[in-house]
């Protein structure tokens, strides 16, 4: 369970960690971004028929993530009636599609990460105890940008290498005084935000 404000880069550190397994595919899923009538089928698959426009079946994310990584985002906001089934799914690796009569197993890593207090989230029934336990046996902690100023090089000129390539405009270096000035603001808005910031610079 990857924990931190947002923007301050948790998809990078869950990529970091599936990268360092070497194996397999990285298969993200936002679970803020997918209406809670579509999640069960985005994750487990569906079968032809199991409910309108299922015109064929499909696999689910849990399916395509096997032998890899299935990173779950903003997992605070994961349905609170389907937390039952993506416990079951964590315990067992053994999923069933939507409107499927016999189970399939999956076999992979699990990293879930979220901007949210869980803890509080347990205290006021948004989210369950038990699959708090079962998603944060390891937990890492991303402290935000402020916190992190000697990363602030290292990004600054990564993200200029990837804005210069995306909008073809070449720079070889960051002046050190600009650095200086990113290191003496505190970005409330993290990593994200650095990497707005300077591809607005390269595009202008």
């Amino acid at each position: 369970l990857i924990l931190g404000d947002s923007g301050v880069g948790k998809e990078r550190v869950a990529e970091a960690l599936h990268k360092a397994s070497g194996k397999g595919p990285f298969v993200p899923i936002n679970c803020a971004a997918i209406p809670k009538e579509l999640i069960e089928s985005e994750l487990f698959g569906a079968v032809k028929g199991a409910y309108t426009g299922a015109l064929k079946d499909r696999s689910g994310l849990v399916e395509q993530a096997r032998g890899g990584t299935l990173f779950l985002d903003e997992i605070g906001e994961f349905d609170i009636s389907l937390q039952p089934k993506l416990l079951r799914f964590l315990e067992t690796r053994m999923a069933r599609k939507v409107g499927g009569q016999s189970e399939y197993k999956a076999d992979l890593r699990v990293i879930s990460a979220t901007n949210r207090n869980l803890q509080e989230d347990i205290d006021s029934n948004a989210f369950r105890a038990d699959l708090y336990y079962r998603l944060s046996e390891i937990t890492l902690r991303v402290p935000p940008l402020k916190l992190r100023l000697e990363d602030i090089p290292l990004f600054a000129i990564s993200f200029m290498q990837k804005a210069g390539e995306r909008f073809g405009k070449m720079f070889d270096q960051i002046e050190p005084e600009l650095v200086k000035r990113f290191q003496s603001y505190d970005w409330p808005g993290n990593v994200r935000e650095l990497k707005s910031q300077i591809d607005r610079m390269v595009i202008l």
